[in-house]
């Protein structure tokens, strides 16, 4: 029965989806079919005289102008980078452990809550930690976390600069994003300084926007690019964990020890018609949705004090709920945006029926593989994945490579989307024509997704932060967690 459902389904897509085919098809058989004759007196018939030709003629050619001017300017991503700590910052489950309980001798407690947490978080013992947290107690200092942003910022933007053969004198747009660090001068203006940009390159820095903010720093850089032609965009996504250690004994606030972990990235992006070749992607639509408004989601977030005057960032329980509404309501967005008709138009007839016909239907969820090839979504933790997936009804191999970002590497906040598109190319499953979803959840809260299209195969990189471990993976996450 459910077979023969699926295949009811199947048909009904293949002739909505492809309706506009259909009715031409024979439309064309009859026109072949006519003889020089028909054809003839058919135009004959017309009667056009040369003034209305010539107005029709204006008239085309007036219309496709104002199409043309009107028309978003095409934004690529030519390519980008992802920051691989050295070996030496390595931060296993052991050592995580061993400092716990060095550093909390008289709070057993809190000791076993860590534990527990790190033992189901998903993370391997790969992922890494800046030095300042290696330390017992952890020292984070503002010139640690400088360090820490130095290390990251310019080993990625070294590594896209290379890779892409752009001149620093060719970047007109720079943005920056890192939630919790904001010092003086910025970071944006600490690359500027390294790289010696251009004195009148446009320069932004993002702070405190959560572990969406790459899109947001991508959404910026697409709207500059409309207004700039022939123009380029370096954006970089990091987010400095230096001074994210949290020493108290909140438990909502000790979370962020056991998830979050070094990482950052770099993407260059350019409105160029030249470099529509080279490109490895163009941007589709993004779409951002911001649940500020509401209480609850704009606390589940929170960098507070906690009663002893210990900062930290606090997580709320609700969290997982808001992600879901969250995402439910960017869905809504960018739904008919990318959906083929067929699944349209079924969750239009769902909805009628559950909401005027009173009918007692599930809620249609649509198959949003119809859309996409590839989704990347954001590794905040297992419950952010696993809620995600659940609202979507993905399969394991839809999130795999979420899952296996966040065991490689942990919670790399804003940077994680990029390091799981790399982990795509990496298993050679980049066609040309693909669709990519991005999906972002952060403070505020918020909930970002962005569609890029393949525009080449790419053969597996022979570089990036998976080269050495890509033929590891995936491994199984139950097994690691049933240990």
């Amino acid at each position: 029965m459910s077979s023969l459902k699926n295949s009811v389904k199947l048909g009904c897509q293949y002739l909505l989806n492809h309706i506009s085919t259909l009715i031409l098809i024979p439309i064309l058989i009859n026109i072949l079919c006519l003889g020089p004759d028909q054809i003839c007196e058919i135009w004959s018939s017309l009667q056009f005289d040369l003034l209305q030709i010539l107005g029709s003629f204006v008239m085309i050619i007036f219309i496709a102008t104002v199409y043309y001017m009107s028309k978003p300017r095409s934004v690529y991503l030519v390519d980008y980078a992802c920051f691989k700590p050295p070996a030496s910052y390595r931060f296993p489950h052991a050592t995580f452990i061993e400092h716990l309980r060095l550093s909390n001798k008289d709070n057993p407690e809190i000791v076993e809550f860590q534990t527990r947490i790190m033992q189901r978080s998903g993370l391997g013992d790969e992922t890494c930690l800046a030095p300042a947290n290696l330390y017992i107690p952890p020292t984070p200092t503002l010139e640690a976390s400088r360090v820490e942003a130095e290390l990251i910022l310019f080993s990625v933007i070294d590594d896209l600069l290379k890779k892409t053969g752009t001149q620093t004198k060719d970047i007109d747009i720079l943005v920056v994003n890192c939630s919790i660090v904001s010092p003086t001068p910025s970071l944006s203006a600490m690359v500027i300084n390294k790289f010696k940009l251009r004195s009148n390159i446009k320069n932004f820095n993002l702070s405190g926007m959560g572990c969406s903010a790459s899109l947001i720093s991508i959404d910026l850089a697409r709207d500059l690019l409309q207004v700039h032609p022939n123009s380029c965009a370096l954006v970089v996504s990091t987010e400095i964990t230096t001074p994210n250690y949290y020493s108290g004994k909140d438990r909502s606030m000790v979370l962020i020890n056991c998830l979050f972990r070094m990482g950052g990235a770099a993407m260059l992006l350019s409105n160029k018609r030249e470099d529509r070749r080279r490109s490895k992607y163009q941007l589709l639509n993004l779409v951002r949705t911001h649940k500020g408004p509401d209480d609850e989601a704009y606390q589940c977030i929170q960098q507070q004090e906690d009663l002893q005057g210990i900062k930290g960032v606090s997580l709320s329980k609700n969290l997982m709920v808001i992600a879901g509404e969250a995402l439910k309501s960017n869905i809504t967005t960018i739904g008919p945006l990318m959906l083929p008709a067929s699944e349209q138009l079924l969750f239009l007839f769902t909805l009628i029926g559950r909401k005027i016909l009173k009918l007692k239907w599930q809620p249609y969820i649509p198959d949003f593989k119809q859309a996409f090839e590839h989704l990347c979504i954001h590794a905040g933790g297992r419950g952010v994945i696993d809620e995600t997936q659940k609202k979507l009804k993905l399969s394991d191999e839809d999130v795999e490579a979420s899952r296996m970002t966040l065991h490689r590497f942990g919670n790399i906040s804003s940077s994680s989307i990029w390091y799981e598109m790399k982990y795509i190319e990496s298993k050679g499953r980049m066609k040309k024509g693909d669709r990519v979803w991005q999906i972002a959840f952060g403070s505020g809260f918020k909930c970002n997704s962005a569609v890029w299209k393949c525009n080449f195969t790419i053969m597996t990189p022979t570089d990036g932060p998976w080269l050495d471990c890509i033929d590891s993976y995936p491994v199984s996450i139950s097994q690691i967690l049933d240990r």
